[in-house]
Protein backbone atom coordinates (compact mmCIF):
# COMPACT_ATOMS: atom_id res chain seq x y z
CA UNK A 1 0.00 0.00 0.00
CA UNK A 2 3.16 2.21 0.71
CA UNK A 3 3.85 1.75 -2.74
CA UNK A 4 0.93 2.92 -4.04
CA UNK A 5 0.70 6.27 -2.26
CA UNK A 6 4.32 6.95 -3.47
CA UNK A 7 2.91 6.44 -7.06
CA UNK A 8 0.07 8.95 -6.27
CA UNK A 9 2.23 11.33 -4.63
CA UNK A 10 4.99 11.40 -7.18
CA UNK A 11 2.73 11.21 -10.28
CA UNK A 12 0.67 14.18 -8.83
CA UNK A 13 3.92 16.08 -8.37
CA UNK A 14 5.56 15.88 -11.73
CA UNK A 15 2.24 15.79 -13.68
CA UNK A 16 0.94 19.37 -12.10
CA UNK A 17 4.78 20.04 -13.41
CA UNK A 18 3.65 19.07 -17.34
CA UNK A 19 0.43 20.28 -17.11
CA UNK A 20 1.30 23.79 -16.48
CA UNK A 21 3.66 23.62 -19.31
CA UNK A 22 1.39 22.59 -22.09
CA UNK A 23 2.17 23.74 -25.64
CA UNK A 24 0.11 26.81 -26.82
CA UNK A 25 -0.20 29.06 -29.41
CA UNK A 26 -2.04 29.35 -32.97
CA UNK A 27 -0.09 28.39 -35.26
CA UNK A 28 1.16 24.88 -35.64
CA UNK A 29 3.03 22.24 -37.47
CA UNK A 30 0.76 21.05 -40.77
CA UNK A 31 -2.42 23.64 -39.98
CA UNK A 32 -1.66 25.05 -43.66
CA UNK A 33 -1.39 28.12 -42.10
CA UNK A 34 1.26 30.75 -44.29
CA UNK A 35 3.29 32.83 -41.88
CA UNK A 36 4.99 36.26 -42.81
CA UNK A 37 8.52 36.44 -44.13
CA UNK A 38 10.17 39.14 -42.40
CA UNK A 39 13.57 40.39 -44.02
CA UNK A 40 16.39 41.92 -41.99
CA UNK A 41 18.95 44.24 -43.20
CA UNK A 42 21.59 41.83 -42.61
CA UNK A 43 19.96 39.52 -45.50
CA UNK A 44 18.25 37.08 -42.55
CA UNK A 45 14.88 36.11 -43.20
CA UNK A 46 12.17 35.63 -39.56
CA UNK A 47 9.19 33.74 -40.45
CA UNK A 48 6.29 34.84 -38.31
CA UNK A 49 3.26 36.64 -38.19
CA UNK A 50 2.46 40.15 -36.27
CA UNK A 51 1.54 39.86 -32.53
CA UNK A 52 2.22 43.10 -31.15
CA UNK A 53 4.75 45.82 -31.09
CA UNK A 54 6.45 47.37 -27.70
CA UNK A 55 9.73 49.30 -26.78
CA UNK A 56 10.54 49.67 -30.88
CA UNK A 57 10.44 45.83 -31.06
CA UNK A 58 7.53 43.72 -32.71
CA UNK A 59 6.71 40.59 -31.35
CA UNK A 60 6.12 37.94 -34.10
CA UNK A 61 4.18 34.44 -33.30
CA UNK A 62 6.14 31.28 -34.91
CA UNK A 63 4.75 28.39 -35.01
CA UNK A 64 3.71 26.44 -31.74
CA UNK A 65 3.29 29.42 -29.73
CA UNK A 66 7.19 30.52 -30.15
CA UNK A 67 7.28 34.41 -29.72
CA UNK A 68 10.08 36.18 -31.63
CA UNK A 69 11.01 39.95 -31.06
CA UNK A 70 13.06 42.08 -33.75
CA UNK A 71 14.10 45.99 -33.42
CA UNK A 72 12.11 47.63 -35.55
CA UNK A 73 15.15 49.55 -36.67
CA UNK A 74 16.86 45.70 -38.20
CA UNK A 75 13.88 45.51 -40.55
CA UNK A 76 14.32 46.28 -44.42
CA UNK A 77 12.88 49.66 -45.39
CA UNK A 78 10.11 48.10 -47.11
CA UNK A 79 8.80 45.69 -43.83
CA UNK A 80 9.42 48.58 -41.61
CA UNK A 81 6.74 50.78 -42.84
CA UNK A 82 4.46 47.76 -42.99
CA UNK A 83 5.03 47.56 -39.13
CA UNK A 84 4.39 51.22 -38.74
CA UNK A 85 0.97 50.84 -40.82
CA UNK A 86 0.40 47.54 -38.45
CA UNK A 87 1.05 49.66 -35.34
CA UNK A 88 -1.20 52.41 -36.73
CA UNK A 89 -3.92 50.19 -37.66
CA UNK A 90 -4.07 48.71 -34.40
CA UNK A 91 -3.88 51.59 -32.24
CA UNK A 92 -6.43 52.63 -34.06
CA UNK A 93 -9.06 50.09 -33.60
CA UNK A 94 -7.86 49.34 -30.37
CA UNK A 95 -9.07 51.53 -28.14
CA UNK A 96 -12.12 49.72 -26.83
CA UNK A 97 -12.25 46.34 -28.57
CA UNK A 98 -13.62 43.27 -26.72
CA UNK A 99 -11.80 40.26 -27.68
CA UNK A 100 -11.89 36.58 -27.30
CA UNK A 101 -8.63 35.17 -25.79
CA UNK A 102 -7.39 32.10 -24.13
CA UNK A 103 -7.67 32.25 -20.31
CA UNK A 104 -4.21 33.93 -19.09
CA UNK A 105 -4.64 32.27 -15.87
CA UNK A 106 -4.75 29.06 -17.18
CA UNK A 107 -2.57 27.95 -14.60
CA UNK A 108 -4.98 28.41 -11.66
CA UNK A 109 -6.58 25.18 -12.96
CA UNK A 110 -3.87 23.29 -11.70
CA UNK A 111 -3.72 25.04 -7.76
CA UNK A 112 -5.82 21.58 -6.87
CA UNK A 113 -3.47 18.99 -7.44
CA UNK A 114 -1.04 20.93 -6.17
CA UNK A 115 -2.52 21.15 -3.08
CA UNK A 116 -3.65 18.08 -2.73
CA UNK A 117 -0.10 16.89 -3.19
CA UNK A 118 1.83 19.13 -1.33
CA UNK A 119 -0.80 18.25 1.90
CA UNK A 120 -0.16 14.22 1.35
CA UNK A 121 3.42 14.67 1.26
CA UNK A 122 3.39 16.71 4.45
CA UNK A 123 0.92 14.81 6.45
CA UNK A 124 2.96 12.25 5.55
CA UNK A 125 6.00 13.69 6.51
CA UNK A 126 5.46 14.80 10.04
CA UNK A 127 2.70 12.07 11.11
CA UNK A 128 3.46 8.82 9.18
CA UNK A 129 1.11 7.25 11.58
CA UNK A 130 -1.71 9.01 10.76
CA UNK A 131 -1.20 7.94 7.31
CA UNK A 132 -0.99 4.58 8.39
CA UNK A 133 -4.32 4.23 10.14
CA UNK A 134 -6.69 6.39 8.43
CA UNK A 135 -5.36 5.90 4.95
CA UNK A 136 -3.29 2.78 4.01
CA UNK A 137 -5.34 0.80 6.65
CA UNK A 138 -8.33 1.92 5.92
CA UNK A 139 -10.46 1.15 2.50
CA UNK A 140 -12.56 4.15 3.03
CA UNK A 141 -9.57 6.45 3.29
CA UNK A 142 -7.46 5.18 0.78
CA UNK A 143 -10.48 5.08 -1.80
CA UNK A 144 -11.42 8.59 -1.01
CA UNK A 145 -7.77 9.90 -1.22
CA UNK A 146 -7.89 8.52 -4.91
CA UNK A 147 -11.33 9.63 -6.00
CA UNK A 148 -9.64 12.99 -4.83
CA UNK A 149 -6.75 12.38 -7.16
CA UNK A 150 -8.74 11.89 -10.31
CA UNK A 151 -10.75 14.54 -9.87
CA UNK A 152 -7.90 16.77 -9.02
CA UNK A 153 -6.50 15.17 -12.60
CA UNK A 154 -9.37 15.72 -14.43
CA UNK A 155 -9.88 19.57 -13.48
CA UNK A 156 -6.04 20.14 -14.63
CA UNK A 157 -6.63 18.69 -18.03
CA UNK A 158 -10.00 20.28 -18.58
CA UNK A 159 -9.96 23.07 -21.55
CA UNK A 160 -9.07 26.55 -21.11
CA UNK A 161 -12.34 28.71 -20.73
CA UNK A 162 -12.35 32.29 -22.87
CA UNK A 163 -12.67 35.29 -21.05
CA UNK A 164 -13.43 38.79 -22.63
CA UNK A 165 -11.15 41.05 -22.19
CA UNK A 166 -11.24 45.08 -23.04
CA UNK A 167 -7.68 46.30 -23.80
CA UNK A 168 -7.07 49.92 -22.89
CA UNK A 169 -3.50 49.97 -23.21
CA UNK A 170 -2.20 51.52 -26.57
CA UNK A 171 1.61 50.78 -26.01
CA UNK A 172 0.68 46.87 -26.68
CA UNK A 173 -1.01 46.36 -29.71
CA UNK A 174 -2.60 42.56 -29.84
CA UNK A 175 -4.63 42.18 -33.54
CA UNK A 176 -6.08 38.15 -32.10
CA UNK A 177 -8.77 38.56 -35.54
CA UNK A 178 -8.47 41.08 -37.80
CA UNK A 179 -11.33 41.33 -40.44
CA UNK A 180 -10.18 42.43 -44.33
CA UNK A 181 -11.84 45.60 -45.12
CA UNK A 182 -14.33 46.03 -48.11
CA UNK A 183 -12.73 46.75 -51.18
CA UNK A 184 -13.81 50.35 -52.06
CA UNK A 185 -15.37 50.41 -55.67
CA UNK A 186 -13.85 53.73 -56.50
CA UNK A 187 -10.58 52.00 -56.23
CA UNK A 188 -11.53 49.27 -58.44
CA UNK A 189 -13.34 51.28 -60.71
CA UNK A 190 -10.36 53.41 -62.12
CA UNK A 191 -8.27 50.11 -61.80
CA UNK A 192 -10.41 49.94 -65.26
CA UNK A 193 -11.09 53.65 -66.23
CA UNK A 194 -8.10 53.85 -68.96
CA UNK A 195 -9.95 50.75 -71.31
CA UNK A 196 -13.55 52.15 -71.14
CA UNK A 197 -15.57 52.30 -73.16
CA UNK A 198 -14.48 49.67 -74.66
CA UNK A 199 -15.48 47.42 -71.25
CA UNK A 200 -18.18 48.68 -68.77
CA UNK A 201 -18.26 48.70 -65.11
CA UNK A 202 -21.19 48.04 -62.35
CA UNK A 203 -21.62 46.89 -58.61
CA UNK A 204 -23.90 46.01 -55.88
CA UNK A 205 -23.25 45.40 -52.76
CA UNK A 206 -21.72 42.05 -53.37
CA UNK A 207 -19.84 42.16 -56.50
CA UNK A 208 -18.33 44.03 -59.14
CA UNK A 209 -19.40 43.93 -62.47
CA UNK A 210 -16.93 43.47 -65.58
CA UNK A 211 -18.60 43.86 -69.07
CA UNK A 212 -16.81 43.56 -71.74
CA UNK A 213 -17.09 41.91 -75.86
CA UNK A 214 -14.00 39.38 -75.22
CA UNK A 215 -11.82 41.33 -77.59
CA UNK A 216 -8.46 43.66 -76.40
CA UNK A 217 -7.62 46.74 -77.39
CA UNK A 218 -3.94 45.07 -78.53
CA UNK A 219 -3.35 42.50 -81.16
CA UNK A 220 -3.50 38.61 -80.75
CA UNK A 221 -2.59 35.76 -82.11
CA UNK A 222 0.93 36.75 -83.22
CA UNK A 223 3.57 34.26 -81.80
CA UNK A 224 1.73 31.27 -81.23
CA UNK A 225 3.65 28.00 -82.06
CA UNK A 226 1.04 24.72 -80.62
CA UNK A 227 -2.54 26.29 -82.40
CA UNK A 228 -5.67 24.69 -82.08
CA UNK A 229 -6.95 26.31 -85.22
CA UNK A 230 -9.32 28.43 -82.57
CA UNK A 231 -9.70 32.08 -83.38
CA UNK A 232 -10.95 35.26 -81.33
CA UNK A 233 -14.52 36.46 -81.55
CA UNK A 234 -16.77 38.55 -79.47
CA UNK A 235 -18.24 37.17 -76.37
CA UNK A 236 -21.29 37.84 -74.75
CA UNK A 237 -19.71 39.29 -71.09
CA UNK A 238 -22.21 41.31 -70.66
CA UNK A 239 -25.95 41.64 -68.50
CA UNK A 240 -26.06 38.47 -66.53
CA UNK A 241 -23.11 36.94 -67.87
CA UNK A 242 -20.78 39.79 -66.55
CA UNK A 243 -17.37 38.88 -64.77
CA UNK A 244 -18.11 39.12 -61.21
CA UNK A 245 -15.38 40.15 -58.68
CA UNK A 246 -16.49 40.01 -54.55
CA UNK A 247 -16.13 43.00 -52.53
CA UNK A 248 -15.23 41.51 -49.39
CA UNK A 249 -12.79 39.25 -49.73
CA UNK A 250 -11.89 36.96 -47.04
CA UNK A 251 -8.94 34.74 -46.18
CA UNK A 252 -9.45 30.60 -47.09
CA UNK A 253 -8.38 28.33 -44.09
CA UNK A 254 -6.27 26.63 -47.05
CA UNK A 255 -5.64 28.36 -50.22
CA UNK A 256 -7.30 26.27 -53.11
CA UNK A 257 -3.85 25.53 -55.21
CA UNK A 258 -3.65 26.12 -58.94
CA UNK A 259 -1.44 23.11 -59.48
CA UNK A 260 -4.56 21.09 -58.94
CA UNK A 261 -7.55 22.74 -59.29
CA UNK A 262 -9.29 25.19 -61.32
CA UNK A 263 -8.01 23.92 -64.42
CA UNK A 264 -11.23 25.55 -66.35
CA UNK A 265 -12.82 29.11 -66.28
CA UNK A 266 -11.12 31.87 -65.30
CA UNK A 267 -9.11 32.42 -62.10
CA UNK A 268 -8.37 36.69 -62.86
CA UNK A 269 -10.18 39.31 -64.71
CA UNK A 270 -7.68 41.77 -66.99
CA UNK A 271 -8.66 45.49 -66.18
CA UNK A 272 -9.14 45.72 -70.11
CA UNK A 273 -12.14 42.78 -69.56
CA UNK A 274 -9.99 39.60 -70.70
CA UNK A 275 -10.31 36.74 -68.47
CA UNK A 276 -6.95 35.09 -66.67
CA UNK A 277 -6.98 31.49 -67.07
CA UNK A 278 -4.81 29.25 -64.62
CA UNK A 279 -1.54 28.35 -66.41
CA UNK A 280 -1.62 24.97 -66.79
CA UNK A 281 -4.21 23.93 -69.47
CA UNK A 282 -6.56 21.50 -69.06
CA UNK A 283 -4.19 18.77 -69.45
CA UNK A 284 -1.92 20.22 -67.01
CA UNK A 285 0.80 21.69 -69.04
CA UNK A 286 1.93 24.93 -69.12
CA UNK A 287 0.40 26.85 -71.92
CA UNK A 288 3.16 29.20 -72.28
CA UNK A 289 6.12 26.66 -71.91
CA UNK A 290 4.42 24.62 -74.67
CA UNK A 291 3.87 26.98 -77.22
CA UNK A 292 0.07 28.04 -76.92
CA UNK A 293 0.18 31.30 -76.15
CA UNK A 294 0.77 34.57 -78.15
CA UNK A 295 3.17 37.63 -77.70
CA UNK A 296 0.49 38.69 -74.95
CA UNK A 297 0.32 35.65 -72.92
CA UNK A 298 -3.13 34.61 -74.60
CA UNK A 299 -4.91 32.12 -76.86
CA UNK A 300 -8.03 31.11 -78.23
CA UNK A 301 -9.55 28.31 -76.08
CA UNK A 302 -12.57 25.64 -77.87
CA UNK A 303 -15.39 28.25 -77.97
CA UNK A 304 -13.01 30.82 -79.73
CA UNK A 305 -13.19 32.96 -76.26
CA UNK A 306 -9.69 34.85 -76.45
CA UNK A 307 -8.19 34.92 -72.56
CA UNK A 308 -4.51 35.16 -71.01
CA UNK A 309 -2.69 31.92 -69.32
CA UNK A 310 0.72 34.34 -68.43
CA UNK A 311 0.01 37.64 -66.96
CA UNK A 312 -0.71 40.49 -69.19
CA UNK A 313 2.10 42.38 -67.18
CA UNK A 314 1.89 44.99 -70.79
CA UNK A 315 -1.00 46.07 -69.25
CA UNK A 316 1.37 48.04 -66.38
CA UNK A 317 2.28 50.56 -69.73
CA UNK A 318 -1.38 52.12 -69.71
CA UNK A 319 -2.15 51.35 -65.71
CA UNK A 320 0.95 52.77 -64.31
CA UNK A 321 0.69 51.21 -60.57
CA UNK A 322 -2.56 50.46 -60.70
CA UNK A 323 -3.98 46.81 -60.87
CA UNK A 324 -3.75 44.82 -63.98
CA UNK A 325 -6.59 42.10 -62.67
CA UNK A 326 -8.78 41.36 -59.90
CA UNK A 327 -8.45 37.40 -58.63
CA UNK A 328 -12.04 35.79 -58.61
CA UNK A 329 -11.00 35.96 -54.78
CA UNK A 330 -11.53 39.61 -54.50
CA UNK A 331 -7.91 40.59 -53.99
CA UNK A 332 -5.74 42.59 -56.80
CA UNK A 333 -3.18 41.58 -58.80
CA UNK A 334 -0.60 44.15 -59.72
CA UNK A 335 2.53 43.76 -62.16
CA UNK A 336 5.78 43.41 -61.35
CA UNK A 337 6.33 47.02 -59.42
CA UNK A 338 4.99 47.07 -55.74
CA UNK A 339 1.73 49.72 -55.36
CA UNK A 340 4.21 52.33 -54.10
CA UNK A 341 6.42 51.91 -57.32
CA UNK A 342 8.76 49.90 -55.48
CA UNK A 343 10.66 46.98 -56.61
CA UNK A 344 8.28 43.76 -55.76
CA UNK A 345 9.28 42.01 -52.52
CA UNK A 346 9.15 38.50 -51.86
CA UNK A 347 6.20 35.91 -52.77
CA UNK A 348 4.63 33.32 -51.14
CA UNK A 349 3.08 30.24 -52.33
CA UNK A 350 0.07 32.15 -53.32
CA UNK A 351 2.14 34.16 -55.94
CA UNK A 352 1.09 37.09 -53.34
CA UNK A 353 1.98 39.19 -49.96
CA UNK A 354 0.45 41.95 -47.70
CA UNK A 355 1.25 45.30 -49.04
CA UNK A 356 2.49 48.20 -46.93
CA UNK A 357 -1.20 49.54 -46.25
CA UNK A 358 -1.74 45.64 -44.62
CA UNK A 359 -3.70 44.42 -47.25
CA UNK A 360 -3.19 41.11 -49.64
CA UNK A 361 -2.28 41.33 -53.14
CA UNK A 362 -1.02 39.16 -56.54
CA UNK A 363 1.52 39.88 -58.42
CA UNK A 364 2.01 39.15 -62.10
CA UNK A 365 5.90 37.69 -63.41
CA UNK A 366 7.28 36.08 -65.95
CA UNK A 367 7.67 33.10 -64.67
CA UNK A 368 5.42 30.18 -63.29
CA UNK A 369 2.58 30.75 -61.79
CA UNK A 370 2.77 33.80 -63.77
CA UNK A 371 -0.31 35.12 -61.71
CA UNK A 372 -2.09 33.26 -59.06
CA UNK A 373 -0.26 29.97 -57.11
CA UNK A 374 -3.22 29.32 -54.90
CA UNK A 375 -6.15 31.27 -54.60
CA UNK A 376 -5.43 33.37 -51.19
CA UNK A 377 -9.51 34.00 -50.46
CA UNK A 378 -12.40 31.87 -50.10
CA UNK A 379 -14.71 31.02 -53.71
CA UNK A 380 -17.54 28.90 -54.25
CA UNK A 381 -16.90 26.11 -56.27
CA UNK A 382 -18.79 25.09 -59.28
CA UNK A 383 -20.34 21.75 -58.00
CA UNK A 384 -20.80 20.28 -61.10
CA UNK A 385 -17.36 20.15 -61.90
CA UNK A 386 -14.59 18.00 -60.22
CA UNK A 387 -10.51 19.01 -59.77
CA UNK A 388 -8.81 19.49 -61.28
CA UNK A 389 -10.96 20.71 -64.19
CA UNK A 390 -13.33 22.32 -61.39
CA UNK A 391 -13.68 26.00 -61.74
CA UNK A 392 -15.13 28.62 -58.99
CA UNK A 393 -18.75 30.24 -59.35
CA UNK A 394 -20.26 32.76 -60.48
CA UNK A 395 -18.54 32.92 -63.54
CA UNK A 396 -19.17 34.37 -67.21
CA UNK A 397 -19.52 31.78 -69.80
CA UNK A 398 -18.59 31.93 -73.40
CA UNK A 399 -21.25 31.24 -76.72
CA UNK A 400 -19.14 29.23 -79.02
CA UNK A 401 -20.60 29.88 -82.91
CA UNK A 402 -18.82 26.80 -84.59
CA UNK A 403 -17.81 23.22 -83.44
CA UNK A 404 -14.33 22.92 -81.34
CA UNK A 405 -11.24 22.53 -83.94
CA UNK A 406 -8.24 20.49 -83.48
CA UNK A 407 -4.52 21.29 -83.58
CA UNK A 408 -2.58 21.97 -86.43
CA UNK A 409 0.60 20.94 -86.07
CA UNK A 410 4.11 22.38 -86.90
CA UNK A 411 1.85 25.61 -87.63
CA UNK A 412 3.46 29.09 -86.60
CA UNK A 413 0.74 32.08 -86.66
CA UNK A 414 2.53 34.67 -88.03
CA UNK A 415 0.06 37.84 -88.75
CA UNK A 416 -3.11 38.78 -87.63
CA UNK A 417 -5.02 41.74 -89.13
CA UNK A 418 -8.29 43.69 -88.52
CA UNK A 419 -10.38 43.00 -91.98
CA UNK A 420 -13.15 46.26 -91.59
CA UNK A 421 -15.42 46.81 -88.86
CA UNK A 422 -16.03 43.18 -87.53
CA UNK A 423 -13.56 40.67 -89.37
CA UNK A 424 -9.53 39.43 -89.07
CA UNK A 425 -7.42 37.49 -91.55
CA UNK A 426 -4.99 35.14 -89.47
CA UNK A 427 -1.78 34.05 -91.61
CA UNK A 428 0.38 31.08 -90.35
CA UNK A 429 3.26 29.11 -91.53
CA UNK A 430 3.67 25.58 -91.75
CA UNK A 431 7.39 24.56 -93.24
CA UNK A 432 7.69 27.25 -96.07
CA UNK A 433 4.08 27.54 -96.95
CA UNK A 434 1.28 30.01 -95.30
CA UNK A 435 -2.00 29.48 -95.43
CA UNK A 436 -4.99 32.08 -94.16
CA UNK A 437 -8.23 32.23 -92.18
CA UNK A 438 -10.11 34.83 -92.62
CA UNK A 439 -13.53 35.20 -90.91
CA UNK A 440 -16.46 37.77 -90.01
CA UNK A 441 -19.26 38.31 -88.51
CA UNK A 442 -22.66 40.60 -89.53
CA UNK A 443 -24.61 42.54 -87.24
CA UNK A 444 -27.67 39.55 -87.07
CA UNK A 445 -24.99 37.62 -85.24
CA UNK A 446 -23.71 35.74 -88.92
CA UNK A 447 -20.43 34.56 -89.36
CA UNK A 448 -18.26 33.21 -91.86
CA UNK A 449 -14.91 31.54 -91.97
CA UNK A 450 -12.94 31.39 -94.58
CA UNK A 451 -10.16 28.84 -94.23
CA UNK A 452 -7.33 28.32 -96.77
CA UNK A 453 -4.72 25.79 -96.27
CA UNK A 454 -0.94 25.89 -97.65
CA UNK A 455 -2.00 24.45 -100.68
CA UNK A 456 -4.28 26.89 -101.61
CA UNK A 457 -7.33 24.89 -100.93
CA UNK A 458 -10.36 27.07 -99.25
CA UNK A 459 -13.02 25.87 -97.58
CA UNK A 460 -16.03 28.18 -96.57
CA UNK A 461 -18.55 28.00 -93.78
CA UNK A 462 -21.33 30.17 -92.17
CA UNK A 463 -22.71 29.79 -88.51
CA UNK A 464 -25.31 31.47 -86.68
CA UNK A 465 -25.45 32.65 -83.17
Amino acid sequence: MKKILFFLIAFSILESTNLMAHSGGHYHKGDGIVLNTWRLKSGEKVKGNFSFAKDNKIYLEQEEGLIKSINISDLILEDQKLVKFKIAKFTQINYTPTISIANEDHTMKYLPICIFSLLLFLVYLFNKELIKVYILNSKIGLSSICILFIISILIACSKSETTTSTNTNNTIINPISVSIPKTRTTFMDSAFAAFKPSIGTSWDETYFYIASTGIPNHNMMIGITSWQQQVPITQPYNGTNSWSIPLQPAYASTPLSTKTNLMKGAVAVAVNGIPIFNALNNRGEDSYKIGELDNWGGHCGRGDDYHYHAAPLHLSTINGPQPIAFAVDGFPVYGTKEPDGTNMIALDTCHGHNGTNGLYHYHGTTDYPYVIGALKGKVTLDPTTTAPENQVIPQAFTKPVRPATSPLSGATITDFVAVGINGYLLTYKRGTKYGYVKYSWDANNKYTFILTDTAGNSVTSTYQR
